[in-house]
């Protein structure tokens, strides 16, 4: 019994001291995508949409908090984070944008997979803040398509960029100031949709 303790003991002193020089996690900010009020903009449209999450690349596909401080150098912002990634942020945002505007009542998403008449999707390029001497501003850049469900024949493309003008560096301001080109953004993606939409459904 003596040597059974004489064994354990050292076992147990040594994960005690694997824990205590494992890294300890960094406490993060967690920041969502604010939202401004919208009124509906008109009468409802009769065919359904599918807004999917765009792609985009592997460092924008995260939760990360993207920052191109100079040239062609992409990091992010330390001990701050978004709630979702990206792309989730942004197909997140535009649900709400249609719901706000209220023309387009037959929403679903890519994550429960119904078919719909037509789907918003796209490559995400940007989606951070830039910095050119001692301004900042953020920079979102979406290459949208809309897609007729039925075969998946692109129905209409078109680049969307906003940039957005920050008058502080500091995380909370650049936060806020995706905020404000989301809402851009969106008011600009929502009107091209229906538009698209009714004069695909003409056809």
């Amino acid at each position: 019994m003596k040597r059974a303790y004489t064994m354990i003991a050292p076992l147990a002193l040594a994960l005690v001291s694997a824990c205590s020089i494992l890294p300890k996690a960094d406490p993060s900010d967690v920041y969502r995508l604010a939202a401004a009020q919208t009124a509906s903009q008109g009468a409802p449209v009769s065919w359904s949409l599918r807004v999917n999450k765009p792609q985009t690349s592997e460092f924008l596909d995260s939760p990360r908090i993207a920052v191109v401080p100079t040239g062609d150098l992409i990091s992010s912002y330390a001990n701050s984070r978004w709630s979702d990634p990206a792309p989730v942020l942004l197909r997140n945002r535009f649900m709400d944008g249609f719901q706000r505007d209220g023309r387009v009542t037959l929403l679903s998403t890519d994550d429960t997979n119904l078919q719909s008449d037509y789907e918003l999707g796209g490559q995400l390029q940007a989606f951070q803040s830039e910095y050119h001497g001692g301004a900042v501003e953020v920079v979102i850049r979406l290459d949208a398509r809309l897609v007729r469900g039925s075969d998946q024949r692109i129905v209409a493309s078109r680049r969307f960029e906003v940039r957005q003008p920050v008058s502080d560096t500091k995380v909370p301001a650049v936060v806020a100031g995706f905020g404000q080109a989301g809402d851009q953004l969106n008011k600009q993606v929502v009107g091209w949709v229906v538009q698209q939409g009714n004069s695909a459904a003409k056809h």
